[in-house]
């Protein structure tokens, strides 16, 4: 997955983890595009401790998925309904007891994975 993408997820399930100054810096850094030195300046804190917290934000976020695994199972869920989805489209164009017996299948498996 691309970082700056599994970055933002991170964010979305652990960021309220983090602390307020931890957020602002992380935020800046990954949504804001804001560099470095422009963290460094705005916080008053050396690029080395920009970087230095980002990192460990970082590292701490995927700490957090490591021991959770919420977006490992946020993925999963979305990918099967999708295919929930895409069958309910062909519903009418398919032996109609072949996609109930799929879709059935498919929500089995995810409750299972709660």
């Amino acid at each position: 997955m691309e970082t700056k993408l599994e970055q933002a997820y991170l964010y979305d399930f652990y960021g309220e983890l983090l602390n307020d100054h931890q957020r602002k810096v992380y935020e800046d850094f990954y949504f804001n595009d804001l560099s470095l030195g422009e963290i460094a300046e705005e916080e008053g804190i050396s690029r080395q401790g920009v970087h230095d917290l980002v990192k460990r934000s970082s590292r701490a976020l995927e700490a957090y998925e490591k021991k959770l695994h919420l977006v490992e199972k946020f993925l999963y869920i979305r990918d099967r309904v999708g295919v929930i989805q895409s069958l309910v489209r062909s519903y009418n164009e398919k032996n109609q007891e072949t996609v109930r017996a799929e879709i059935e299948k498919i929500s089995n498996e995810i409750l299972e994975g709660l």
